[in-house]
């Protein structure tokens, strides 16, 4: 096999990889933080904060389906300044960490930006789009907020800084979130959250998978992966080239990474593969996506990305 430089970067910070971890799974606790650090992912990405310490949901708040996974987890995390406090520890591993935040209000978020661009922290990225908490409305589908958001937390400081989008569907709304992202100097967009809302039921028991919001959840993995794949798409078609694309959706293999570097992705994050089978995942998901660009003749990303055909 050529050589395969699958290295990207996301706002200049440089990765040795295409993939990295998702927020969400495994990467709560330091201890998880440090597993993800030893393995092959780029980056080290953090469970979403909040401003305190929070439980979340009450279990049982995950469940294993065939094709993925549903859950509401209520964003279970140590509270800001715990992630604060590990970074040194975090970046002596030598891998860029990026942050991911997820206030309960502007004034939250704005606190935890401003705490983060004064750490050696090397991304932030802010979650607009959490679908698991009762009585929040996800910020993503509110285009007038996400506007006042964007112009308090883009003139914090100089660190990139990114956000967590919700999916959509419509074109308008691919239309009218890329022109507020256009007036910001958003580093990146990271697309897709798990799709809010979903509902599983186990005809056996007659119950729902999972309890909170009476059975109310995220679905997650390969049922997601078409919609992943469209909202990197549109965006990469809407956006100019300074706004990167991190693509996230069920990619459980080589193949499925690569669909999402056709598509425009600048870098792809992993959850659900992640959550399932553990850290060696990225160094699997790696070596298959070297050896299908090997196929190809493609010896980087840049061969690839963004080239989808149209028919």
């Amino acid at each position: 096999m050529q050589h395969i430089d699958l290295s990207t970067n996301i706002a200049g910070i440089k990765l040795d990889s295409y993939l990295m971890n998702a927020s969400g799974p495994r990467c709560t606790s330091l201890q998880e933080l440090e597993v993800i650090g030893k393995s092959a992912s780029a980056a080290i990405v953090t469970k979403s904060c909040t401003i305190a310490f929070r439980e979340g949901n009450p279990e049982p708040r995950y469940s294993d389906l065939p094709l993925g996974s549903i859950q509401s987890m209520g964003l279970p995390n140590l509270g800001y300044k715990a992630y604060l406090e590990m970074v040194p520890q975090l970046k002596s591993l030598g891998k860029p960490v990026l942050v991911s935040i997820s206030g309960f209000s502007l004034e939250e978020n704005i606190e935890m930006v401003s705490a983060f661009q004064n750490s050696d922290i090397d991304i932030i990225e802010v979650n607009f789009s959490c679908p698991n908490i009762p009585g929040k409305a996800q910020v993503a589908y509110d285009f007038e907020q996400v506007e006042t958001a964007l112009s308090k937390l883009t003139v914090l400081g100089d660190k990139p800084l990114g956000i967590k989008l919700a999916p959509y569907f419509d074109m308008s709304h691919f239309i009218a979130m890329a022109e507020i992202l256009k007036k910001f100097p958003v580093k990146f967009i990271t697309c897709v959250n798990s799709i809010g809302n979903t509902l599983i039921i186990d005809p056996e028991t007659e119950s729902p998978m999972i309890k909170p919001k009476g059975g109310f959840g995220g679905l997650c993995g390969d049922y997601i992966k078409p919609i992943g794949l469209a909202n990197v798409r549109a965006f990469r078609e809407l956006l100019p080239e300074s706004i990167q694309i991190i693509g996230v959706g069920g990619i459980k293999n080589g193949i499925d990474a690569f669909e999402y570097l056709l598509a425009g992705a600048d870098a792809v994050q992993i959850a659900t593969c992640f959550e399932k089978e553990g850290a060696n995942c990225f160094s699997r998901i790696e070596n298959e996506l070297k050896a299908f660009m090997d196929k190809k003749g493609y010896n980087k990303l840049s061969d690839a990305k963004g080239k989808l055909k149209p028919l």
